[in-house]
């Protein structure tokens, strides 16, 4: 697949004209300390997670912030079902205690279930990211972030959960070399994914994928190419169907990144056109979520923080 040079990001942009005030900024909702996954509930409450202290964490919609789950596995990613269960990839990064599975939790009894936590007899290497389609099926990446000496699977992937509780393995090396972010249209058509390799001459590509009725994945098609700074990390939705992405850095933390994307949120249209960046005071990005009653709060975990700032359209989830 060749690389499409205006799909490429630039060194700098300016904030996406229409879909940001002109005078935004974003500004500070809580410091914890290694942010990521936050996921929305219904009523506007903001659930993170705190990777380096094991925990998730709860943000109110009145701004009081509290821990939802002191042990949380090492949970990355975050998401609510039409049910309002809170869906999490519990992974295996910065320390001990990663438990390397999906689990769903009933937000009204605290009952946590444990959807999948072994592929083939082997269990998952870090689970990330996560998306929901329309049937209730469940997408999740599995990349290889944390220490290889302990992860069994010999590959990275995406993977799907059937509602009958089957899973299935969709994509695989070398489609894809190290999944992230992913998100799923509302009409089930397309499937993105974030392609994050931060090793010399790894993927920093945005995918797009036919999402088949069966769950299936056909068409790779690249979206966007952030090589070669920092890649994408989670990506969101909008209602007009935008990509909203987590990405770039601000130090080089490795060889193989550059400082050529700054941090921040980059939106981009279906068809790859950057329409702007939202930059963001961390060096660090890692994700983002849509909440409020309009879903036009823009929460955004960064480093050591999680941040918001208003925004002029709806995010898409999978609730109403």
């Amino acid at each position: 697949m060749s690389r499409n040079p205006s799909s490429t990001a630039p060194a700098t942009a300016p904030l996406p004209q229409g879909l940001v005030e002109p005078d935004a900024k974003v500004c500070s909702a809580t410091f914890v300390a290694f942010t990521e996954g936050p996921a929305a509930d219904a009523s506007g409450s903001v659930y993170f997670s705190d990777i380096i202290n094991n925990r998730i964490m709860k943000l109110s919609a009145e701004g009081k912030l509290s821990v939802f789950r002191a042990d949380s596995g090492r949970t990355n990613g975050n998401i609510f079902d039409r049910e309002g269960r809170l869906v999490s990839c519990e992974g295996s990064e910065m320390g001990p205690g990663g438990r390397r599975r999906i689990v769903r939790t009933d937000m009204k009894t605290g009952q946590v279930t444990v959807l999948t936590e072994h592929y083939e007899g082997k269990r998952y290497n870090s689970p990330n990211d996560l998306a929901i389609d329309s049937q209730g099926r469940i997408y999740f990446t599995d990349p290889c972030y944390g220490d290889r000496s302990i992860m069994e699977m010999d590959i990275e992937g995406v993977y799907r959960i059937d509602v009958n509780g089957s899973v299935a393995r969709v994509l695989a090396q070398p489609a894809i070399q190290r999944p992230n972010g992913i998100a799923i249209t509302p009409d089930d058509k397309l499937l993105y994914l974030v392609d994050s390799n931060p090793n010399p001459g790894g993927n920093r590509k945005i995918w797009a994928f036919d999402l088949q009725a069966a769950g299936t994945l056909t068409n790779q098609k690249m979206i966007y190419d952030f090589a070669p700074g920092r890649g994408g990390d989670g990506m969101r939705l909008d209602v007009q169907g935008n990509l909203w992405i987590a990405a770039g850095i601000s130090m080089v933390r490795r060889e193989g990144e550059t400082t050529d994307n700054p941090p921040g949120v980059y939106v981009i249209t279906p068809s790859g056109k950057l329409l702007g960046r939202i930059p963001v005071p961390e060096d660090l990005i890692t994700n983002l979520t849509f909440a409020g009653p309009d879903k036009k709060t823009l929460y955004i975990t960064a480093g050591k923080s999680l941040y918001r700032i208003k925004v002029n359209v709806s995010g898409w989830s999978v609730f109403p």
